[in-house]
């Protein structure tokens, strides 16, 4: 199967930033889909930014601020996040459709998630 291994969270100051990383290993042919999500005490699960292909989307409350990428080669995605506030302060999740054989079998699931705290 797949797993997928977020890193990176930690604590910064509003106004910081952080990279945050997602790597995935295991029986992988190739990406569908990858996204990171967030979740805090107060709000449900919400998606902060996606990336299919060669195509990006964004929540409304990072665009201009998060940039999400993958790299291929090394089966990672990453989010790269300035301009950092309090509210973004969540567990971030990496979360990926992943094709695992040339027939189109699929894996979807999640990453264990890293804490990000935006706190002075």
């Amino acid at each position: 199967q797949v797993l997928l291994v977020e890193s990176g969270g930690g604590l910064v100051q509003p106004g910081g930033s952080l990279r945050l990383s997602c790597v995935a290993s295991g029986s992988i042919f190739s990406f569908r889909e990858m996204g990171w999500y967030r979740q805090s005490p107060e709000n449900e699960r919400e998606l902060v930014a996606g990336i299919t292909g060669g195509i990006t989307n964004y929540a409304d409350s990072v665009k201009g601020r998060f940039t999400i990428s993958r790299d291929h080669a090394k089966n990672t995605m990453y989010l790269e996040m300035n301009s950092l506030r309090p509210e973004d302060t969540a567990v971030y999740y990496c979360n990926a459709e992943i094709e695992i054989d040339s027939y189109g079998s699929t894996w979807s699931g999640w990453g264990q998630g890293t804490q990000v705290t935006v706190s002075s």
